[in-house]
């Protein structure tokens, strides 16, 4: 009783939420009283692709800097529930101990870098409505601490759907005035290992308006934005082989305006692995389609970047044949939607004609001379 209080009080608050960013802190605040927890970390995540974008709240874990070592595991290495993999499961939430069978270090991430901050266990969730992600979220637990146990991960995966389908409602587009000319594409290259060497003033203009939030920290002395680092991360997974789709993330701006984010891995010199190009650019109405539709209720195309049509993708049979009439094309009876339909003049049925059969073809034969039927006029005879 006093759980179904909580969640009712927490989902009540979200739901008065102007933003993801208070939403997330207004969700977290409402569940350490159910479920007690260390630290946490929620993210915003592009609907389509699953990958991280802004906004982002981190609770309790410095400064955030290692955020991007965390991604990275997630994308390059990681074997043990998968976000990608959560978002399709039966439960979207699974403790890192439980699914481990209490052996937390065959996790990548919990061997490579929780266990080093004193991490005893980690719960993933994946805030999913439908078939879609719209955000994760982590909670963490320090070692000498009870790991997540059942009644925790049922409590999360109850508050996936309801927490989604807020930050679905909160992507519907706000009306705003006319940007000016907008700059150019933004580009950042970088070289095999992840690093950026390279970046243009028009990245550097389109990162300014980004929210603020974690941010990696590279030697090169180039910082940048979490998800920004995340979808270069995933480009290099797509070229090894380790996920599909692609690396492609919008990302919402301060002043509520998007932008589109996408990466690709180049190859290098006799076909070793390149670096990876990054294009930052302001989103077309086709980019925004799906998200638009989706915040909306109503059902996008399929595009391919989602996990299950990838995996419906190479079986789709029903695909348009030339000349095959589509069934949703208007037929001729129902004229232009803009002129109506047309009116067809009613058709009534008429009885059958009764006929006699008939006789069958005797040959006509002639009898004296011939006469004519009728009166022939004067002077033709």
């Amino acid at each position: 009783m006093i759980e179904q209080r909580g969640t009712r009080a927490l989902l009540e608050r979200a739901a008065h939420a102007r933003d993801a960013t208070e939403l997330f802190g207004t969700a977290s605040a409402r569940l350490r009283r159910m479920l007690p927890f260390d630290a946490a970390a929620w993210s915003a995540t592009d609907p389509e692709t699953g990958l991280i974008t802004a906004p982002m709240l981190v609770e309790n874990l410095g400064g955030g800097e290692h955020c991007f070592s965390y991604w990275e595991t997630a994308l390059l290495e990681e074997d043990v529930v998968p976000y990608r993999e959560l978002a399709r499961a039966a439960v979207p939430a699974a403790g890192i101990r439980a699914s481990t069978g209490d052996l937390p270090a065959r996790s990548a991430q919990f061997r490579k870098l929780l266990a080093r901050q004193g991490v005893g266990d980690e719960l993933r969730a994946v805030l999913r409505a439908g078939d879609r992600p719209w955000g994760v979220v982590s909670l963490f637990r320090e070692k000498g601490r009870a790991p997540f146990g059942p009644a925790d991960v049922a409590l999360v995966a109850g508050l996936s759907a309801p927490l989604a389908g807020r930050l679905r409602d909160l992507a519907r587009p706000v009306p705003r005035p006319a940007p000016d000319a907008a700059p150019g594409p933004g580009l950042v290259l970088f070289d095999p290992s992840g690093a950026p060497i390279s970046i243009n003033d028009e990245a550097r203009r389109y990162i300014d308006l980004m929210p603020a939030g974690p941010s990696a920290r590279y030697p090169s002395g180039l910082r940048l934005p979490i998800w920004l680092a995340g979808t270069a991360a995933q480009a290099r997974a797509v070229a090894a082989e380790r996920d599909r789709g692609g690396a492609r993330v919008r990302i919402r701006t301060r002043d509520g305006r998007w932008l589109i984010c996408h990466a690709s891995a180049l190859d290098g010199p006799g076909g070793a692995p390149g670096g990876t190009a990054m294009v930052i650019q302001p989103a077309a109405g086709s980019d925004m389609a799906p998200i638009i539709a989706e915040a909306y209720g109503l059902s996008p195309p399929r595009t391919g970047d989602h996990p299950d049509d990838r995996a419906r993708a190479p079986h789709r049979r029903h695909r348009r044949r030339p000349g095959h009439l589509a069934a949703h094309r208007p037929r001729p009876h129902q004229g232009d939607l803009r002129q109506g339909p047309r009116l067809q003049p009613r058709r009534t049925r008429r009885p059958p004609l009764h006929r006699e059969p008939l006789a069958p073809h005797r040959p006509l034969k002639p009898q004296g001379e011939a006469r004519f039927l009728h009166r022939p006029l004067p002077g033709t005879i």
